[in-house]
């Protein structure tokens, strides 16, 4: 008897045993599940926040950020004149008609609904795209003196004729030219951009070029496919999206600082406006001399084919000129002999020569 319930003491414990670690597991798994819920609230504000600029990536593919290690890079800054024509399709129309609207106004509206961060434009000019250097919309209004409206809930409205789009007439870009050792191709990408405003003063002049604020170019490309720009002032039916317009390079800008060790800009060391030209040829033609070397081609070798090419096809024309003042001195030499035989003999030399002879007055004539 007490053997049985010695068996039956050990098989209860024995069930018990193994039946507690599936209870366990379903209570951790449901701890578990609770715990997650917390955390999804709780940072269901910062996920939002970061969706809508998946989302548009995932949706408008873009053509990536640059890599991180490359054999060679050069950073140049040029500035976008909107007067010219290349770079007017960025600047028009200057308030927003229907679904039309500028570069300009339809970046403010990213920034203004917290889809895209600006950073701010520090004292050395360069973009610090730091999180910590980013601007809060209501502090960038209240700085650029933009006006604009609070409702009850505490969202902010600013009207499109409040927008300061007509004055934003240049832009900053930061260009990078690069070689990827990994496709063994030469590009060229913008990185960053920042819009310059010229607001009018009181007696209608304009004031001095203020830059307002840095956009990273690769958080902004995704929204930059959706805006459409008429590319053609003779063909109003092409158009191209506004990341095309920057990713093909059909921008016109001109190069107003370089990173360098000193952080010098070409005004600093180009005294005239000719002597900045001069400069900024020289740091674009540096760039295509080093593209040319990677591919093997020879410059030099290309232009003293060309002068000599020019040389080549010069003498022709002047060769018959040459060949008959030649032959105008040898038949003055060979008049002036026979003239002087006749003298001599009496009777002019009979000639060897098939060809007709003639006088040495017809000859002057």
């Amino acid at each position: 008897m007490k053997r049985t319930i010695l068996i039956l003491s050990i098989m209860l414990v024995a069930v018990a045993t193994v039946a507690q670690p599936p209870a366990r597991l379903r209570q951790q798994a449901k701890s578990g599940d609770t715990a997650a819920g917390k955390t999804t609230t709780a940072g269901t504000n910062a996920a939002d926040a970061a969706m809508t600029s998946t989302r548009a990536a995932l949706e408008f593919p873009t053509l990536g950020p640059m890599p991180e290690e490359v054999a060679w890079r050069r950073d140049v800054y040029k500035v976008l004149d909107l007067t010219q024509d290349r770079n007017a399709v960025l600047y028009y129309p200057e308030e927003p008609t229907g679904d039309k609207m500028n570069l300009f106004t339809y970046l403010f509206k990213l920034v203004m609904r917290k889809q895209v961060k600006a950073y701010e434009y520090t004292i050395d000019g360069n973009e610090n795209l730091d999180p910590k250097n980013a601007m809060k919309p209501v502090e960038m209004l209240e700085r650029f003196e933009i006006p604009y409206e609070t409702n009850d809930e505490g969202r902010i409205r600013v009207d499109n004729s409040d927008i300061p789009s007509a004055q934003v007439k240049s832009y900053y870009i930061k260009e990078s030219t690069y070689y990827d050792q990994n496709t063994s191709q030469f590009r060229t990408q913008v990185t960053a951009i920042c819009p310059v405003r010229r607001s009018i003063d009181e007696f209608g002049e304009e004031d001095a070029p203020t830059p307002l604020f840095w956009l990273d170019y690769a958080e902004i490309s995704p929204y930059l496919t959706k805006i459409v720009l008429m590319s053609s002032n003779y063909n109003n039916a092409a158009q191209i999206s506004a990341d095309d317009y920057f990713i093909t390079n059909q921008y016109d800008g001109k190069i107003y600082k370089t990173v360098n060790l000193q952080g010098r800009v070409l005004q600093n060391y180009c005294e005239t406006d000719s002597a900045l030209k001069v400069e900024q040829t020289r740091i674009e033609q540096e760039i295509q001399t080093l593209q040319d070397h990677v591919w093997g081609k020879d410059t030099t070798k290309q232009k003293k084919d060309t002068v000599q090419t020019e040389t080549v096809v010069q003498q022709p024309a002047a060769q018959p000129a040459k060949k008959a003042q030649e032959a105008k001195v040898s038949e003055s030499t060979s008049s002036r002999a026979q003239l002087k035989r006749e003298r001599t003999t009496g009777a002019p030399k009979a000639s060897t020569s098939s060809q007709p002879r003639f006088s040495v007055r017809r000859q002057r004539h």
